[in-house]
């Protein structure tokens, strides 16, 4: 999968809230100012070239909605990043988190737990 423009996210993340939603729908749930219609519009376009949106047709209207997971998406992102800048080093990746976030002795105990867990 293609990795998204920020605008596309965006778009995504009131998607895949709403699971549902026509364009206006969408567009109410952006902040003040509120992106213009044909902009929202192309956007939503765009993302069904991409697969990543589906729609069903109620007239001369489309209700829209997402054909892949947050999760889905989280998975190949996260995927791609790992790739792209830790050298496919998931450890490398880890590391870089816990030492830029400052993570707590606390917060790595959990972190291990939560590897073992995994296991």
């Amino acid at each position: 999968m293609k990795k998204l423009t920020r605008k596309e996210e965006e778009l995504m993340k009131i998607l895949w809230k709403l699971e549902k939603a026509f364009v206006k729908d969408i567009i109410e749930k952006y902040p003040d100012p509120k992106p213009h219609y044909n902009t929202i519009s192309s956007l939503v376009r765009l993302l069904q070239e991409k697969g990543v949106i589906g729609f069903k047709q109620y007239g001369n209207t489309y209700q829209y909605f997402a054909l892949i997971s947050k999760e889905e998406y989280r998975r190949s992102f996260m995927s791609q990043v790992v790739t792209d800048y830790f050298d496919n080093s998931y450890q490398s990746a880890v590391a870089f988190f816990v030492k830029e976030k400052g993570l707590s002795p606390e917060e790595l105990d959990e972190l291990v737990k939560l590897i073992k867990d995994q296991q």
